[in-house]
């Protein structure tokens, strides 16, 4: 029996020492081991685990969130209580300055530029003694002014009749004759009306005026037919733009910019599309919006690509499928002189010119273009361009146009 017992007792130590010993073990290996005395690499630090916040090494104190400027805002972040920006504005549709007697407004800028021919002219017809060589120098002086020759030709033959009728010639009688003289040149009794009434289509419904410019590249076309926009709105019409010049990347997008000053839609097409179809489209257009005008800007055709100006008739046969076309304007340049009347003969080979814009008039001493250009088309000036101003193009007013030539 007590062998019994003192077996059980060294069993029990024997447990107790075998456990105290297992317990010693896993406390060493919980233990960090040292780290190396001369490390040769560093280790770069390890990521944070979910929940944990990295420390990144920083001179300056941390931010937060609503302090950090996110990339490319230039501002910083907004927050969910912060205010959401405002849309920016539209632009007020702008009111064209009324057309009525602009160009009487704009005589004394049209005067400055032109005088140089009503000026020389009459300091020729105020010489004591009218000879040959004096009617030389005002032949030189209308030809310079690009009048023509034959136009020249028959000014000079009225004047030097009526100088010999009149016999004495006071500076008030010279400048009235060479009015008259200068106004049946030019002409009084044409229609200068750029026509835009509304009309019925093929198939009865009603359709609004068509107007056509026309025009080679750098005369202002473009730029033109904004500024007629802004005329037909001034006078209480509503326009629809077609942007058929697409071969010029930029025009589409400089037309819609005019319409869009005066509240006119721009019917474009894609890039190096087809002019007849966007012209088609902007007549379709015009009437499903039941508008008053639809001003169509054409390409610039060079006169000498004949394909191009096929492709021109083209877009007019096009568009005469909606009804008539109510005006071909074609505008020139009044400082390209004869080189704009060449230009003026091949338009009016391809489509029926009804009216001529004339741009820069302004910027040049050769207004006598007016005369020339209308002699060689046999159809008159109806609007003018007068400066870069948005309301500088105006109707052409025969009486006001010569009062600027010769002043007062």
């Amino acid at each position: 029996m007590e062998f019994v017992i003192l077996a059980v007792v060294i069993a029990v130590i024997a447990v107790a020492a075998i456990s105290g010993f297992v317990v010693t073990s896993r406390k060493k290996k919980r233990l960090p081991t040292a780290p190396p005395s001369s490390p040769s690499v560093t280790a770069p630090p390890a990521e944070p685990h979910v929940g944990e916040e990295a420390e990144t090494p920083r001179e300056e104190p941390r931010r937060t969130i609503e302090e950090v400027d996110l990339p490319g805002s230039g501002a910083p972040a907004a927050t969910a209580e912060a205010p959401a920006p405002a849309a920016p504005e539209v632009p007020p549709v702008e009111v064209p300055e009324p057309t009525a007697g602009r160009l009487v407004r704009l005589r004394a800028r049209l005067s400055r530029s032109q005088n140089t021919l009503g000026k020389g002219l009459l300091t020729l017809l105020s010489r004591e003694h009218l000879d040959d060589d004096t009617w030389e120098e005002i032949e030189d002086t209308l030809l310079t002014a690009d009048v023509g020759v034959t136009p020249t030709q028959e000014l000079v033959e009225r004047l030097r009749e009526r100088v010999k009728v009149l016999g004495t010639r006071t500076p008030e009688e010279l400048r009235g004759l060479l009015r008259e003289e200068l106004l049946h040149l030019i002409g009084t009794e044409a229609d200068r009306t750029v026509h835009t009434e509304s009309g019925v289509g093929p198939n009865g419904e009603e359709k609004p005026g068509v107007v056509l410019v026309v025009g080679v590249n750098g005369t202002g076309k473009t730029t033109t037919t904004g500024k007629l926009a802004r005329v037909l709105v001034a006078d209480g019409k509503s326009v629809v733009l077609g942007a058929a010049d697409t071969f010029r990347a930029a025009a589409a997008d400089q037309l819609q910019t005019w319409g869009e000053r005066v509240g006119a839609r721009t019917v474009r097409g894609p890039e190096a599309g087809d002019p007849a179809s966007v012209a088609f489209d902007a007549v379709k257009e015009g009437i499903a919006e039941a508008a008053d005008v639809v001003l169509i800007d054409t390409a610039g055709r060079l006169h000498t690509k004949t394909g191009l100006m096929d492709e021109l008739g083209k877009v007019k046969r096009v568009v005469e499928k909606h009804g008539a076309v109510d005006e071909v304007l074609l505008v020139l340049d009044a400082t390209t002189g004869q080189n704009g009347l060449v230009q003026a003969r091949v338009f009016a080979e391809v489509v029926d010119i009804t009216g001529i814009v004339l741009t820069k008039l302004d910027g040049t001493a050769k207004g006598g273009i007016v005369v020339a250009v209308q002699r060689e088309l046999g159809v008159p000036v109806k609007l003018v361009g007068l400066g870069e101003g948005a309301d500088d193009l105006a109707p052409f007013e025969p009486e006001a146009f010569v009062d600027a030539l010769i002043g007062d």
